[in-house]
């Protein structure tokens, strides 16, 4: 301001800062919290983090890799009672979209059941024959 255009808060701009005895003052989590953002759509957010979670289309296996997963399950069943390790690589469909993901799981091989097209390990594990698509000792 200039010293010629008067000061209309000039006669209570030194005085104490007001302090109500009749409501308690804020905390500062509490005064911060009256300013944060209103959510007007509740749920939204998790509809666009949904939407925005990215999804893996499944692969289907060529003749050729099928055979070799054929061949590596016939290994793996003539070996069950040395109980080597081996990793799988399957895929898990998405419960609420369009695809899934690529897992792995590492463990022995209990037993492969060819009737219910389960591969059950020693830890109680089952997993769908059908969603393996590469198997590597390891």
């Amino acid at each position: 301001m200039t010293d010629d255009i008067p000061n209309k808060y000039e006669s209570i701009i030194d005085q104490p800062h007001h302090i109500s005895q009749k409501h308690p003052q804020l905390d500062k989590s509490s005064y911060a919290a009256q300013f944060s953002p209103f959510a007007a759509l509740s749920g939204y957010d998790d509809i666009i983090i949904e939407t925005a979670r990215l999804t893996d289309e499944r692969r289907e296996l060529s003749e050729t890799e099928m055979e070799i997963l054929s061949a590596k399950m016939r290994k793996i069943e003539e070996s069950i009672d040395e109980q080597p390790e081996y990793e799988f690589t399957f895929f898990v469909s998405d419960l609420t979209k369009s695809g899934g993901s690529y897992r792995v799981k590492k463990g022995r091989v209990k037993r492969i059941d060819h009737v219910e097209r389960l591969i059950r390990f020693t830890d109680g594990t089952k997993l769908p024959i059908d969603d393996v698509i590469c198997i590597n000792e390891g």
